[in-house]
């Protein structure tokens, strides 16, 4: 068993699922803010959690975070992932992002500013990137909320990931299903994140009676699951 798949999933859910828009998003308002808790697995083994946030740290900006905590047998992965970002007449725009990762292997860390006057991103201690548009890693997670809130079935993301790359998803909704997860039965969205490289396969559940908060996120390498995150509490901020 190659345990490190585990751990790397929960970069990716944050799963990798991550990602954001080209150009700011027409506006619904975002979901109000939260925090939600979920169990991590693998081929249903209980290996960790995550949790993510959203609050308001002033009138037009907001904080994101995410982090997650895996183990399995001698390994261990904790990352940690923080959005500052506006959100003024419909419109997201990202202002900071730092992420963060310890524990078995070499430990990783990226800075990175949207400098909104020379259009450029800022990253700490690699080169700067011409900032077209792109969103951080983590955004997706409550854009994803307000895209489906308006009743799209299709959208793309371009974003800049973890490791200060520029990348790009498709998300498509699949369907709906009603999920048994440790929070309790809940029906829930699904919908399936389309990469540039074919050998992943993300799909997600969002659920419309919590604010289609994200309540699972699954995650497959080559038809191998690599990891899976279910919803324990929902609490509204």
């Amino acid at each position: 068993m190659q345990v490190t798949k585990v751990l790397k999933l929960f970069a990716v859910a944050g799963l990798s699922l991550c990602a954001a828009s080209i150009f700011a998003i027409e506006k619904t308002d975002l979901p109000s803010p939260f925090l939600a808790k979920y169990d991590a697995y693998r081929h249903d083994n209980n290996v960790g959690s995550a949790e993510l946030s959203l609050k308001a740290t002033s009138e037009d900006l907001y904080e994101l975070k995410y982090s997650s905590k895996v183990s399995r047998f001698f390994l261990s992965d904790k990352r940690y992932e923080t959005t500052l970002f506006s959100f003024s007449d419909g419109f997201i725009t990202p202002v900071s992002y730092a992420f963060k990762r310890k524990g078995t292997g070499p430990n990783k860390s990226l800075n990175a500013t949207f400098d909104n006057d020379s259009k450029t991103i800022i990253i700490k201690d690699k080169e700067n990137l011409d900032w077209n548009g792109e969103l951080d890693n983590q955004l997706f997670r409550i854009d994803i909320s307000r895209q489906l809130a308006q009743g799209k079935n299709q959208f793309t993301y371009k974003f800049l990931n973890y490791r200060g790359q520029k990348r790009k998803y498709q998300i498509e909704v699949v369907g709906k299903e009603t999920l048994q997860l440790p929070y309790g039965n809940v029906e829930a969205v699904k919908v399936k994140v389309n990469r540039e490289s074919k050998k992943r396969q993300t799909f997600a559940w969002f659920a419309p009676s919590l604010d289609f908060v994200l309540v699972r996120l699954q995650q497959f390498k080559e038809g191998e699951e690599q990891g899976d995150i279910r919803l324990k509490t929902y609490q509204e901020l």
